[in-house]
């Protein structure tokens, strides 16, 4: 029985599907090499040109994360279906989620045939708004968050989606979310490493939790401080009567 039975889990149990059936039939190129001494075998390379034959998870996982593909776009198209599954799964170590995203970017997705790029838009959607409502998400909203924002190499669709989400799983994943960045915020620091724009992101986030966590997270006045600190320019930030005295984050009273 599936106690998941919610419409967000709905939406993204049919996002699978469509990533299933769209992707259905696709191989890695049949030129495609790899390093047999640092990647796999020559039978591992041949499974990845043959189509929709199941991978063990340890070579699913070397040939998502491997950056060096002749064609990254082909072979991410072949695993995407069973990828996803794993990954809506919590197959992937939390730290890996950046690694996750940066494959999605390397194989240039948004530029695929309309009805493919459709087909991941979704899944990625679909995933983000489950993870906002779910008390406990495979992988936790902020790292999903990294994800999605490396996959699409923008925080806008993604921080819109919280924003527009009245419910109470949102705003308890907006307080850990917060808790978790506010101190690399306040040294004007991205939470995660990207390969994009890290100041733009960096000031895209900051500007939003200043925007909009005040309003839902009323109950949390320490963390609104920090939110509102990383928000303030310098020297403001330092002048400011909240500022603490010493930076080590022991002394930090928010």
């Amino acid at each position: 029985m599936n106690l998941d039975d919610t419409p967000t889990r709905l939406r993204l149990d049919r996002a699978l599907d469509d990533l299933a059936v769209t992707f259905r039939g696709m191989t890695a190129r049949a030129d495609e090499t790899q390093c047999t001494c640092h990647w796999g075998s020559a039978e591992e390379l041949a499974l990845l040109k043959v189509p929709d034959v199941e991978l063990d998870p340890e070579l699913l996982r070397r040939t998502w994360g491997a950056p060096d593909w002749g064609d990254h776009g082909a072979v991410l198209r072949r695993v995407l279906p069973q990828f996803a599954r794993a990954l809506v799964g919590g197959a992937v170590p939390v730290y890996s989620v950046a690694e996750v995203g940066e494959s999605f970017a390397r194989g240039e997705w948004q530029h695929w045939p309309t009805r493919q790029r459709a087909s991941v838009s979704e899944f990625l959607h679909a995933w983000w708004a489950h993870g906002l409502t779910s008390p406990a998400s495979a992988i936790p909203v902020p790292d999903l968050l990294v994800l999605c924002a490396e996959a699409s190499a923008t925080l806008t669709p993604w921080l819109t989606a919280w924003e527009a989400l009245d419910h109470p799983l949102a705003d308890r994943h907006l307080a850990e979310a917060a808790d978790r960045w506010r101190y690399d915020l306040l040294t004007d620091e991205l939470p995660w490493h990207t390969r994009h724009d890290e100041d733009a992101l960096r000031a895209e986030l900051t500007a939003w939790l200043a925007r909009y966590a005040p309003t839902r997270l009323r109950a949390h006045d320490t963390l609104l401080h920090g939110i509102r600190l990383a928000s303030l320019p310098t020297p403001a930030r330092w002048e400011d009567p909240h500022w603490p005295v010493h930076r080590a984050s022991s002394a930090l009273p928010w």
